[in-house]
């Protein structure tokens, strides 16, 4: 039982925070995205791609999230958009207090997207709200057509569900409409994108709808 409490304490602190980090964004209109995935699901491709396609068209900010090491930071920092990477040290997760120390690092004025890379966990990050708009979950193909099943509440908590690493189906046991209907079974609502950060296959679709949300709130 005392665990039990300890955790609710702990998240409604972070929660807390993550109403000052919305109310920040919403002041500077910006278009905030948890981006939440497995490792190795492609995360930063993902945003590299986004940034290629729509620097010239939003002010973009990214907050780079890893257990260790700066390597996903200095990659995107060659787009010249503003970066600030935290790094955990072993959590598994961010939290809004966390994000809300990158923030304090960060010239928000003039952005319209800020993109939160979090940590590659598919458990921890889909019960910690940062503030964000929405989380955009990111699935390869390469972990299988039953992932949304086995973490359902990380697709509950999304609005978007990217399926990435598309042009791999031919050489998987996955089946990208088995896949998909797994995932809209657990959340009907979901906006679902397939890609491709190899060939951009459905890249310009994803980005298309991003820079719709993004313009809108400028």
């Amino acid at each position: 039982m005392s665990i039990i409490t300890i955790q609710r304490k702990v998240l409604e602190k972070n929660d807390e925070i993550a109403r000052r980090n919305r109310t920040l964004f919403e002041q500077h209109g910006i278009l905030a995205l948890n981006l939440v995935s497995s490792p190795g699901a492609g995360k930063t491709s993902i945003v590299e791609r986004t940034l290629e396609r729509l620097g010239n068209d939003l002010h973009i900010g990214v907050v780079e999230g890893d257990v260790q090491t700066d390597f996903d930071a200095q990659r995107v920092a060659r787009y010249q958009v503003p970066v600030i990477q935290i790094v955990t040290n072993g959590g598994c997760h961010l939290e809004a207090r966390l994000v809300q120390e990158a923030l304090s690092q960060m010239d928000l004025r003039g952005l319209d997207v800020l993109i939160i890379e979090n940590v590659g966990n598919l458990v921890c990050p889909a019960n910690y709200d940062l503030g964000e708009a929405m989380k955009v979950v990111v699935l390869s193909t390469t972990e299988g057509d039953d992932k949304p099943l086995k973490y359902p509440n990380m697709f509950r908590n999304a609005s978007v569900l990217v399926i990435n690493k598309i042009d791999l189906i031919p050489y998987l046991d996955c089946n990208l409409a088995t896949l998909k209907s797994n995932a809209l079974r657990i959340n009907p609502h979901l906006e679902v994108f397939e890609t491709s950060c190899t060939t951009n296959a459905g890249i310009a679709d994803w980005c298309g709808w991003l820079k719709e949300k993004g313009t809108r709130r400028s």
